[in-house]
């Protein structure tokens, strides 16, 4: 049986923080304790925020906490057409369409929709689409003119489409699940899977990595435990293999939040200047020392 194989996947649109720590030094522990494989792979789909200068601090970061992995590293930024031939997999099964509202657009839809009662929201609690798909020959249209567009999943097709789903968890959700889990992807409503400018999304390219790189224990926090219904339902449609997954708990500022790169939390490159050192940041985190 080969070896399992675990990976850490950050976005270089900011500073590494205690977050990532604990994160990077746990697979990175459990791959050394199981004879596995560790990966690093840059997630920098989003080019307006993802910067060079990030990832070089990241990786000497990871490098200061004794952390070691394979080369090449993989980028997502070098792999566009790639993940452009799942979305056109996709499409020609009906399964995608293009939608034209703007956010702005989409916050009036969504506040008129609230007038009659509570519109759904997803489990990261944003309001779920409400827009319908346009006919076929005003999508071509718009498309046509150039009009910006994202291409969403038709969940109800997708459903249709893949059937029952569920999911290996060996860690805990945030309501305990353990075990084997029932996927609910229809709970996000039509997500994005793609945009006219960029031609793939978080949720797509994650598991198209994750297959291609033959990551077998995907190990990430209990923040994405319930997006892991909507891989579930990607990997099914196209056909990926399903990994084991394990959800862990989160690292909290003083106030009781998640710390986040978009909130300033203390970065790593800030508590080594002040002289911790990477045992202390394992304490910190709750890991034993190597």
């Amino acid at each position: 049986m080969p070896p399992p194989v675990f990976r850490f996947a950050p976005s270089p649109n900011g500073y590494l923080h205690l977050g990532h720590a604990f994160s990077a030094l746990l697979n990175f522990d459990l791959a050394r304790q199981t004879g596995g494989r560790f990966l690093l792979r840059i997630e920098d789909i989003d080019s307006a925020r993802c910067r060079p200068e990030f990832e070089v601090t990241m990786r000497d970061d990871l490098s200061w906490l004794g952390i070691t992995w394979e080369e090449p590293v993989r980028r997502q930024s070098e792999h566009f057409a790639l993940y452009q031939d799942a979305v056109e997999q996709l499409e020609q099964a009906g399964l995608l369409y293009p939608a034209f509202e703007s956010r702005a657009e989409i916050s009036r839809l969504v506040a008129k929709a609230s007038a009659s009662g509570l519109w759904p929201r997803d489990p990261d609690g944003a309001p779920l689409y409400p827009g319908t798909p346009l006919p076929p020959a005003e999508r071509e249209e718009l498309m046509s003119s150039g009009a910006p567009y994202a291409l969403r999943l038709d969940m109800d097709a997708a459903r249709a489409r893949a059937g029952e789903l569920v999911w290996q968890e060996e860690g805990t959700g945030p309501g305990g699940e353990t075990g084997t889990v029932t996927a609910r992807p229809e709970a996000w409503g039509d997500v994005i899977l793609a945009r006219k400018d960029t031609p793939t999304s978080y949720h797509l390219s994650v598991v198209i990595d994750d297959a291609l790189q033959g990551v077998t224990d995907v190990v990430r926090g209990r923040d994405l435990f319930w997006a892991t219904s909507v891989h579930r339902l990607l990997q099914r449609l196209l056909g990926l293999p399903e990994p084991v997954y394990r959800h862990h708990s989160l690292i909290l500022d003083a106030a009781g939040q998640k710390l986040s790169k978009s909130s300033a939390s203390v970065a790593l490159r800030e508590l080594r200047a002040a002289g911790e050192t990477p045992q202390d940041i394992r304490r910190m985190v709750g890991l034993a020392l190597p």
